[in-house]
This record gives structure tokens, C-alpha cells and sequence, in this order.
């Protein structure tokens, strides 16, 4: 049965990708690949949710599957870490969302004692006070990331990083204008699949998978300056990187 479901799944993907079947097109449904392939009405569903899966189509309640008319984000780190970004007073996103519509939505901030994971990442000691601000990002309307940075409060208590808008350029600009500009990061990243309250947080369809991303920003110095804590609807990514051979 999976491997039916796959080669099911592999040929409406072909179609989806060759253009036959276009952004918004109704996918045939359960009955017509049952008819066409001779499977079990379960292996036709399961195709179907391979393709919902990848982020390549949507179901809707009581309509159908349509293949998503969502445009994958480019996520390339690098272009989007660069100082001449941030530093020119741009912020990191116009990197990965060029002229689409971006809304920065939920948007709070709060000064906490330390987790001890974050303590850990920021080198302070347990407990120790951050400045937490935590957003949810929407393209073109739909939900695709939400960001959590964690800063050392004794950094940047009272400045513009504590407030709901940062100004241009964002976090690392700010950090930039108190000498504690961002020279270097560490970033790691795993995919898994959500909770329940992450589902509904970015309005995710059944069976999708997250990429969760942690990346430590470091100043010349190596003072851990920011911990960002990242979900990303997998469905709705491309992630890229440029790697120097030459790189240890």
C-alpha cells in the first residue's frame, strides 16, 4: 500500500510540476484514483496526504485537494545574515520575502529570568535576567515562522530592542549602535513535527512537519549577544546555504 500511495504521489507531483496541473487546481479525488489506479480508497488518501505533507497541496473541508498556490520562502542564511542587510538599516526578511506582503503579528516583550537553556546558550548564570520578545510572521497572509530572541537584560535593558518595533535594520542594528554589533553565528536546526497549540499557532495542514531553528549571534569578541528560537512551517520553505570549502 505505501508503495502505491508513493507512486501515486509521484505522478501528481509530476503533473503539479510541469504545470498540467496549476496553483489552485482541484486534485482528483479519493473515488477517481481509486478508479484509476485500482487501490484501496486508504492508499488514494494516503497519496494525497503525501503531497498535503510536502507543502505541495491543501485540503478543503468538505471541497477537495487543490494544489497550494503559496510560493515556497527562499530561505538563504547567508544573504540574510549579512551586515550589509541589517547594517544599511534593512531588515533580515526583505532577504527572503523581496516585494510579498510581510506582517509581523503577536508581537511581546518581556523581561524574565533565564531558562536554563537559554542560560546556557547566552553563557549568563541560571536565572540571570533576558529580554524575551517573541513574533509570529505572516507572508501574503498566511502564517509561515514564529521567532523567539532571547538577550542578555543587562545589554539591552531600556533601549529599542525592549520595544514592540525595533526601527530599521531591527535587532542587530540596535545591537550595532550599542558596539555590540552581531560578527558571527551559530545556527542549528532539526525537523520534527509539531504540538497540537504549534499546529494552530501557524494554522499548519494535517501531517505537515516544522523546522525548528536555533541560532546564537556572536560580536567580535564572542559575547553570546541573542538567542533566536525559530519555527517554520516546512511546507512553506526552501532553505539555503552557501558553504566556503576553505571552512573548518
Amino acid at each position: 500500500m505505501a508503495d502505491s500511495a508513493r507512486r501515486i504521489a509521484d505522478e501528481l507531483r509530476a503533473r503539479i510540476g510541469s504545470g498540467e496541473l496549476s496553483p489552485g487546481d482541484r486534485l482528483p479525488g479519493e473515488p477517481a484514483l481509486v478508479g484509476e489506479y485500482g487501490v484501496a480508497k486508504e492508499t488514494a488518501r494516503r497519496a494525497l496526504t503525501l503531497l498535503v505533507t510536502e507543502g505541495l497541496a491543501v485540503r478543503k473541508r468538505g471541497s477537495g485537494t487543490y494544489v497550494r498556490s503559496f510560493r515556497p520562502l527562499r530561505r538563504v542564511a547567508n544573504k540574510r545574515l549579512s551586515q550589509a542587510g541589517w547594517g544599511n538599516g534593512r531588515s533580515i526578511w526583505s532577504a527572503d520575502v523581496d516585494d510579498r506582503e510581510l506582517r509581523v503579528a503577536d508581537v511581546e516583550v518581556a523581561e524574565v529570568p533565564a531558562p536554563e537553556r537559554v542560560s546556557r546558550a547566552l553563557a549568563l548564570s541560571e536565572g540571570d535576567p533576558v529580554v524575551v520578545r517573541s513574533r509570529r510572521y505572516l507572508v501574503d497572509g498566511e502564517a509561515v515562522q514564529t521567532a523567539t530572541s532571547w538577550l542578555p537584560a543587562e545589554l539591552v535593558r531600556g533601549t529599542a530592542i525592549t520595544r514592540p518595533d525595533t526601527g530599521s535594520g531591527g535587532i542587530y542594528a540596535r545591537l550595532a549602535e550599542l558596539g555590540l554589533a552581531p560578527a558571527r553565528f551559530a545556527e542549528e536546526l532539526r525537523a520534527r513535527m509539531p504540538s497540537r497549540a504549534e499546529t494552530e499557532l501557524l494554522a499548519l495542514p494535517e501531517a505537515t512537519p516544522v523546522v525548528e531553528i536555533h541560532r546564537v549571534a556572536f560580536t567580535a569578541d564572542d559575547l553570546a549577544v541573542e538567542l533566536n528560537e525559530m519555527l517554520l512551517d516546512a511546507g512553506s520553505y526552501v532553505l539555503e546555504y552557501h558553504l566556503d570549502s576553505q571552512s573548518e
